[in-house]
């Protein structure tokens, strides 16, 4: 099986500590994976990032390259985006482009690059009306928005569910 390019990006949400597995998961179903995170996310998972690259083969990211300096990755043939917090979303909506993985993402609409993205907002963050517009937003230039019923399920503030990953990378593969 010859290997596609997943980016997998993720937002500092409690479900970015499962990301090593889900490189895992995507490997098996023949991705090659770069990961992407937020530069929070980056910092909660620090004392992993060697571990990371060593699963990716390649760079964690989490700042944009300097002009000049040659592309870190090759190009993605697909991109997820998962966990997504609100602020990911609303910013990623918005074209609001100061963190490397919202630029990529947004660069990646008009680039034509499939893509998919799963929120992980607790049900008082779902409330804010941002987030509904941005959804419908992300969802009418071709994103693929697994949230509600068949993806993430807000939960009340506090509580922990699983994270629903083996429907986010079923969705990526379908693309």
């Amino acid at each position: 099986m010859t290997s596609r390019m997943l980016y997998l990006f993720g937002s500092a949400a409690p479900p970015v500590h499962d990301v090593a597995q889900v490189i895992g998961e995507a490997q098996a179903r023949g991705w090659d994976v770069r990961l992407g995170l937020t530069p929070t996310a980056a910092r909660w998972l620090d004392a992993q990032i060697s571990e990371l690259e060593r699963l990716t083969g390649g760079p964690v990211r989490s700042e944009y390259k300097l002009p000049g300096q040659p592309d870190a990755w090759p190009p993605a043939d697909a991109i997820l985006v998962a966990p997504a917090t609100l602020n990911t979303i609303n910013e990623w909506a918005l074209g609001l482009t100061s963190k490397f993985v919202v630029g990529v993402v947004a660069e990646g609409i008009g680039k034509g690059i499939p893509m998919v993205t799963m929120p992980c907002v607790n049900a008082a963050y779902a409330q804010h009306p941002q987030f509904a517009r941005s959804l419908d937003e992300l969802r009418a230039v071709g994103v693929r928005v697994l949230y509600g019923e068949g993806g993430f399920v807000p939960n009340a503030p506090g509580e922990k569910h699983p994270y629903p990953w083996a429907v986010a990378l079923d969705a990526v593969g379908s693309l």
